[in-house]
């Protein structure tokens, strides 16, 4: 009888999880931009959640940075050139 209830009892608390390992503000920017790139709105709360709006435009700035300066020396151009084509300016 005493097995049955305690079966009752663990049946009804909750599963134990694993503790929320907190995100840090790069990975926050990282995912935040690859949901925004393919257009995953879930995946955009998600991250939005992960760090606070200030620290996720810190990233995200950071994140372009890096990409533009990636892409300059990818290209062997300016990083000016790179940021103006990749937002359809023209050249300066």
């Amino acid at each position: 009888m005493f097995h049955k209830i305690r079966k009752v009892f663990r049946a009804q608390q909750p599963a134990p999880s694993a503790p929320k390992r907190a995100h840090n503000l790069f990975e926050a920017a990282s995912a935040y931009v690859a949901a925004c790139a393919d257009d995953d709105q879930e995946g955009i709360e998600e991250a939005r959640g992960w760090v606070s709006p200030e620290a996720l435009s810190f990233g995200v700035s950071e994140l372009a940075c890096r990409a533009v300066i990636a892409l300059a020396r990818e290209r062997d151009e300016s990083p000016n050139d790179v940021a103006r084509s990749l937002l359809g300016l023209p050249a300066a």
